[in-house]
């Protein structure tokens, strides 16, 4: 019985210490530019790199070589903002058709090992997730 006041105490004062550091939530109005400007620019890279495999041309020659599009919609999904800006930049570089095969491909297989570490996919057996 003489426990239970004291543990109740010392919990009190506990929870009172931790009381003054935290910091009243403050808001303010923004304009209606600078929020349609957060917001294309959150999703911007994602979205710009979904929409082109949604088309046709882009869809035709994953399928030729051998790549299911659902798999590639997923893996762009898994992306992070600053990987998808990375890719979207490689592909506004480079001319169409042409390009760096040994450098497309060591970006793939550094794009797949960073997802297979991670544990969003298992593509190597020689990886071991984080997760």
């Amino acid at each position: 019985m003489r426990r239970s006041p004291r543990l109740l105490a010392w919990s009190l004062s506990a929870c009172l210490s931790f009381a003054g550091l935290m910091q009243p939530a403050q808001a303010a109005l923004i304009g209606t530019a600078p929020a349609l400007a957060a917001e294309t620019a959150a999703d911007s890279a994602p979205a710009r790199l979904q929409a082109t495999l949604m088309r046709a041309e882009v869809a035709q020659a994953l399928q030729a070589r051998g790549v299911d599009l659902d798999e590639a919609q997923a893996r762009v999904a898994a992306l992070s903002e600053a990987e998808a800006q990375q890719v979207l930049a490689r592909i506004d570089q480079d001319p169409a058709g042409a390009g760096d095969l040994i450098g497309t491909a060591v970006f793939v297989f550094l794009v797949l090992l960073t997802t297979d570490i991670l544990g969003f996919t298992k593509v190597f057996p020689f990886t071991r997730s984080i997760r």
